[in-house]
């Protein structure tokens, strides 16, 4: 990596194509092993070239112009399981792990059913039956499911370029961002247990709070009585049959960031994906994958900051439902990272990409329109 990339411009262009897929030589990182034997991609190749759809605007636009326009580095599309289409641009050939960032969640959700389904974790029972350290903060009285579903009543602001309030403090604390002089970052779960309550009731508002899966590692690993990255691994990545070994970051005592910090491989995300899209393919329960794709409360959506991008859909479990009538459902993470599993039409698409703002709504209309037009053209 050049030397121009630092700890303090990692996730800015024009550093970010240099340091998407190279996130652990910035930051300490805890491995998430493969089994050495991956799961075969049986291809079946379709050329995405002459894909046309229509955006939000009424404008007709070409897929290849929407993915040099989005900062895609990479796009793995699977159709019943065979790999259809795979592409890689802007300095990435994937065959090191990129950031997921957000899409992490996902997978954190996942992890959590799996403990859910052999009883390790109790989605009714209050947070601190698990986590006693945060009773005195915003997580003091709300039960696992609030925590699921982003419905924690809590004062913390998502707010990606702050430099000074809580959301840079929680960016040190986890080690994405240089510690002020003389500063002493903490640890993340120092910072867990002082993020502050908000006036309403949990589970009326979704709010969309890293911390609150921040907060679901930090549970999963109480519950399982293991490390996180080592519990992925034999959990999930291993039977998966992933074809790489996959990252995540970690504070300075080794807490895992389970909110945005898994790395992994484009070709295995999309080997995640089709875990769910086939509802779990015996490594997940399946009720538990069935709950994300049709379960959840409508109502604290509605009310959310989200409902105008999904008007139809919700959140469950660390998914999004699209609401569409394919009843696709979605991860996605800041500077373009998706993953978008289409049951109906068999198609799962990732893709990890390195746009220049953290959250572009527009772009992100753009993408579902894409996404859908894609699951479409492999048909």
């Amino acid at each position: 990596m050049e030397s121009t990339v630092t700890l303090a411009n990692w996730r800015t262009a024009p550093y970010s194509t240099q340091s998407f897929h190279r996130v652990d030589q910035i930051i300490p990182v805890a491995f998430i092993d493969a089994s050495g034997r991956p799961s075969g991609l049986s291809a079946d190749p379709t050329s995405l070239d002459a894909v046309v759809f229509e955006d939000q605007h009424g404008q007709q636009r070409r897929l290849t112009e929407v993915l040099d326009a989005t900062a895609t580095r990479g796009l793995v599309v699977l159709r019943g399981g065979r790999l259809v289409a795979e592409r890689y641009l802007n300095g990435y050939d994937g065959t090191c792990p990129h950031i997921l960032f957000s899409v992490s969640k996902s997978l954190t959700g996942a992890l959590t059913g799996i403990l859910v389904g052999r009883g390790r974790i109790d989605p009714d029972s209050p947070v601190t039956r698990y986590i006693p350290e945060v009773s005195g903060s915003a997580y003091g009285d709300c039960t696992v499911r609030h925590v699921l579903d982003m419905t924690v009543s809590s004062s913390f602001s998502e707010a990606y370029l702050d430099k000074s309030g809580d959301f840079a403090r929680y960016r040190r604390a986890m080690l994405w961002n240089p510690a002020e002089p003389g500063e002493d970052t903490g640890t993340l779960h120092e910072f867990l247990a002082s993020v502050r309550p908000a006036p309403e009731p949990h589970g009326a508002v979704f709010r969309y709070l890293s911390p609150n899966s921040d907060l679901l590692g930090w549970l999963v690993e109480r519950a399982s009585g293991r490390d996180f990255a080592s519990l992925f691994s034999d959990l999930i990545w291993k039977p998966m049959g992933a074809e790489a070994g996959a990252y995540i970051t970690v504070d300075a005592i080794g807490s895992p960031r389970t909110a945005g910090g898994i790395c992994a491989l484009p070709r295995d995300l999309a080997r995640f994906g089709e875990i769910m899209r086939l509802g779990g393919n015996h490594i997940l329960p399946d009720w538990w994958v069935q709950d994300i794709r049709s379960g959840g409360d409508s109502e604290p959506w509605k009310v959310g900051e989200f409902y105008h991008m999904l008007p139809t859909g919700r959140y469950r479990s660390q998914w999004y439902q699209s609401g569409s009538p394919s009843g696709a459902f979605c991860a996605i993470g800041i500077h373009g990272q998706w993953l978008w599993v289409d049951p109906q039409r068999e198609v799962v698409i990732a893709k990890v990409s390195a746009q220049k703002d953290p959250v572009d709504e527009d772009t992100d209309f753009t993408l579902i329109r894409a996404f859908e037009a894609i699951a479409e053209a492999v048909q």
